[in-house]
């Protein structure tokens, strides 16, 4: 039985090119970083970073990065995990892979035991605050690095 629809592969030495092929339309280049920048980062924090690329057949269509358990404010009080990337490929953008990587990576975080998944965001009007309120995300009144903070709730 061949599977159908979007599925989320691990990155190998096979698919790192077509990984690193994946590029946001350029007026969103600003408010994320590209594929290379979070496979840097995923390779310096093993442990913490999930790096996945979407797959629909064969066509790599997007990309993700979760972060598994990181202590957020750096002093031992709150562990959080969560939505650290998400690049759709411009050309695939409104197919629904968005939408797909943020459920993926809730089911991974509820797999881990986790009540919540955390985002963050750049804000304006360009930004995707829209599509995530969409998905059930709720704005926690935080912000980090300068972006709004979303949390989903899991339970």
């Amino acid at each position: 039985m061949t599977r159908t629809g979007p599925r989320l592969a691990e990155i190998t030495p096979a698919n790192l090119d077509a990984a690193l092929g994946i590029a946001v339309r350029p007026d969103q280049e600003h408010a994320v970083s590209p594929v290379v920048k979070s496979l840097a980062e995923a390779y310096v924090h093993p442990g913490v970073a999930w790096p996945r690329l979407i797959v629909d057949g064969d066509r790599p269509v997007g990309f993700l990065m979760a972060f598994l358990d990181i202590d957020w404010y750096e002093d031992g009080s709150v562990r959080r995990s969560g939505l650290w990337r998400l690049n759709i490929a411009a050309g695939e953008q409104g197919r629904g892979y968005g939408r797909f990587a943020v459920e993926s990576v809730a089911e991974e975080l509820r797999r881990r035991g986790a009540k919540q998944l955390y985002v963050t965001w750049h804000p304006g009007p360009d930004g995707p605050e829209g599509f995530y309120v969409g998905l059930g995300f709720r704005l926690n009144g935080e912000t980090s690095g300068g972006q709004t903070v979303g949390v989903l709730e899991l339970t």
